[in-house]
């Protein structure tokens, strides 16, 4: 897999997380719930997938697992 696949598929996740949040609701502090009343839904879901990158290479680079924030604190 190239790196276009990848970032297809990391931006298709993003928009799936971001219409998920239009149709549940989010929490109004939340981050991407903050996104979304400044930018439109296209740019929130791009710059969600690039927060996702950013964790998953930091998780990577320091071999952890994921830690949940919510469970984290």
């Amino acid at each position: 897999m190239g790196q276009r696949d990848i970032r297809r598929l990391l931006i298709i996740g993003a928009m799936a997380c971001v219409q998920a949040a239009i149709r549940k609701g989010t929490a109004e502090c939340s981050w991407l719930a903050q996104m979304l009343k400044r930018k439109p839904r296209i740019l929130a879901a791009i710059a969600l997938a690039n927060k996702m990158v950013r964790q998953i290479r930091a998780m990577l680079t320091k071999q952890e697992d994921y830690r949940d924030p919510l469970t984290a604190s």
